[in-house]
């Protein structure tokens, strides 16, 4: 028997096939905003500002590991009702790919740690009375704008929360990779050399698939995890789970990033969320695209990251929402939130006969003044909204991205209004609880309000007034009431860095 964990309720996940992608540059003419069920042109002066920042993308190169492992002050603004701690400790910098560096001493001084890495540590003493010998985090992330892009090789506006997961390690006497969490119950051990998703032995289901998988994912490159020691992970986390902030793929990069360095082995953050997506799409069955791994990887302090999934290049755009007197409110609307069911593989699905019937590599490549005559071509109804929403979803992305550069942060929420139009009506992604908090926020004075994530459930996000936020809170908590929903929770959010070693 290659792994063991404790029972799971959840059911088996299928596993599926990653999607090959075929990557051509594609240029985009025009873009526009959408407001209910009309299209309106982008001014030419915004059109401008998209094509200069596309000229101008960072792209975040093999070499540039900085972003991944170097340490970055945190804001001190995190997130209302949590106290997730300041700034991580110093790393000594970029490593080489593959280069292996001496163990540090354990470590004590845990002062300026996110909460969630605290508690993994402490769990790790209480289970084996020994400090960590390293300890990691690794944050959820949500989404601005840019639904269902990803996977269409379109562009997307992330950006990393102060929450997230902790990873704290220690070696063990034998090879197994043996996870715990804070948040479930049971022990996963793992045998990296026996993981293998085609068979029942190789395969651990429940939350410890995912620490499986990014362990098998990892294997498959290449790097030695297990060659010298084994090691202990412990996890916590304080991203909600099924709300579509990425709970899951912040643990994926914590125990990536964690099992790594532990190892002394550096991988560069883009290469290393290409696996994580290994990970996710071919061990644990859920066909997802590569923003959540990007932007948990590549976070930045105080900046969204605008997101050309098709090329990786990563251009970080300022996101200062208090600086501008606006706070970017997040609602928990409590409905269930599941990816790995059919509902995700059928909007993928979809896409991809709206690309083969326009003979296109991915709806990328559909252009503003295209669209009209794509969508003639396309004969089933379905398709043709779907493939309208990713078309138009990618303009919008590009119009708030040249928004958020020119400081003009109050003109993104029509935007993300527009977008919550589209996800509810083309992609029809939506469910009851998230479109009553849009429109409550909106009623309530929010500039413009969005569902983020996969859809089926999550969050929303409003772009709200700062002396607005408790107004706001309190309409959507009026509109859940009268329709008897259970109480949403809410929070307001700052950008924050991406995955670190904190100690």
């Amino acid at each position: 028997m290659g792994v063991r964990s404790s029972p799971e309720t959840r059911p088996r996940s299928r596993t599926l096939a990653a999607v090959s992608t075929t990557v051509r540059t594609a240029h985009w003419a025009a873009f526009w905003g959408r407001s209910g069920s009309g299209v309106s042109r982008a001014s030419s002066s915004s059109i401008r500002r998209a094509r200069r920042s596309a000229s101008t993308v960072i792209a975040i190169r093999a070499t540039s590991v900085a972003a991944s492992s170097t340490s970055a002050t945190r804001s001190s603004t995190s997130v209302r009702f949590r106290d997730t701690g300041p700034a991580c400790q110093s790393d000594p910098g970029p490593r080489r790919r593959g280069h292996r560096t001496p163990r540090r001493a354990p470590v004590t001084d845990r002062s300026p740690w996110p909460e969630p890495a605290v508690r993994a540590a402490d769990q790790l003493r209480a289970a084996s009375g020994a400090e960590p010998e390293q300890v990691w985090f690794a944050p959820g992330r949500v989404n601005l704008i840019g639904e269902h892009t990803d996977y269409n090789e379109g562009f997307v506006l992330p950006l990393a929360l102060p929450f997230g997961v902790g990873a704290a390690t220690r070696s063990r006497d034998d090879h197994l990779v043996v996870v715990r969490s804070g948040q479930a119950d049971g022990v996963v051990e793992i045998d990296v050399a026996a993981l293998d998703p085609a068979s029942e032995d190789g395969r651990v289901e429940g939350w410890g698939g995912y620490a499986a998988g990014v362990a098998w994912a990892l294997r498959e490159a290449g790097h030695d995890l297990v060659g010298r020691s084994g090691v202990d992970v412990f996890l916590d986390s304080d991203v909600p789970s099924g709300a579509g902030l990425s709970s899951s793929h912040a643990l994926e990069c914590a125990v990536a990033r964690a099992l790594l360095g532990r190892a002394g082995l550096e991988v560069d953050a883009t290469e290393l969320a290409l696996l994580v997506r290994t990970a996710e799409n071919d061990y644990v069955g859920a066909p997802t695209g590569i923003m959540d791994q990007m932007a948990s990887l590549h976070g930045l302090d105080g900046h969204a990251l605008f997101l050309d999934t098709r090329s990786l290049e990563v251009d970080p755009v300022p996101f200062d929402a208090a600086a501008h007197d606006l706070a970017l409110l997040v609602v928990d609307t409590r409905a269930p939130h599941a990816l790995v069911d059919g509902e995700y593989a059928e909007r993928r699905s979809s896409c991809e006969a709206g690309a083969h019937a326009l003979g296109v590599p991915a709806l990328r490549d559909v252009t503003v003044d295209d669209l009209d005559d794509a969508l003639a071509r396309i004969d089933d109804e379905v398709v043709r909204r779907r493939v309208r929403h990713v078309v138009t979803e990618d303009g919008r992305v590009l119009e708030v991205a040249a928004l958020l550069r020119s400081g003009d942060l109050r003109a993104v929420g029509p935007l993300l209004s527009a977008s919550h139009t589209s996800m509810r009506d083309d992609f029809e992604i939506t469910v009851p609880q998230v479109d009553v908090a849009a429109e409550a926020a909106e009623r309530s004075g929010a500039l413009g309000a969005r569902m983020t994530g996969g859809g089926f459930g999550g969050c929303v996000i409003a772009l709200v007034l700062r002396q607005d936020v408790a107004a706001v809170e309190a309409g959507v908590r009026a509109a859940y009431d009268e329709h008897g929903f259970t109480e949403p929770r809410t929070f307001v959010v700052t950008a924050s860095a991406g995955a670190r070693r904190v100690g």
